[in-house]
This record gives C-alpha cells, sequence and structure tokens, in this order.
C-alpha cells in the first residue's frame, strides 16, 4: 500500500468537520445526495479551496453515502 500511494499521490488535503457539513449540505441542496462525512471529504476539498484544481485538470469526485444516518442540516 504504501509504494502504491508513495507513486499515486501528488499530496494530501486536510478539510475541517465543518467544511465536510457544508459540503453534505450542498449535495443535499443542490443534488440530493445524502452522503456520509468521509465521502463529502472530497467535495469539502474543492468547496473550501483546500484544492484548487488547474485550467487543464478534470476533476472527478467520488461520493458515498452508506454509512449515514438521517441528515439534519438545521443543527
Amino acid at each position: 500500500m504504501l509504494s502504491l500511494t508513495q507513486t499515486h499521490v501528488d499530496h494530501v488535503v486536510l478539510v475541517s468537520d465543518g467544511a465536510i457539513r457544508r459540503a453534505q449540505e450542498a449535495l443535499w441542496g443542490s443534488l440530493r445526495i445524502v452522503a456520509e462525512p468521509g465521502g463529502a471529504a472530497a467535495m469539502a476539498a474543492l468547496l473550501d479551496g483546500g484544492y484548487t484544481p488547474t485550467r487543464e485538470e478534470r476533476v472527478g469526485v467520488l461520493v458515498s453515502g452508506g454509512n449515514t444516518t438521517a441528515v439534519d442540516f438545521g443543527r
């Protein structure tokens, strides 16, 4: 696993819990996707500015949501 990571990972971005919650809310509000916190982390990095793609990059975000409970975005 370490050799795969060293070969294919350029950098790591940390996102806050708040940024993840905002990403979950944005996914629900615009796409009606309920995502678990870990599944919304990549979207959080994009929305929060933790990662800004270059003009030449094409970005895909994998979102998952199998390990979630009913979400109350009002809290």
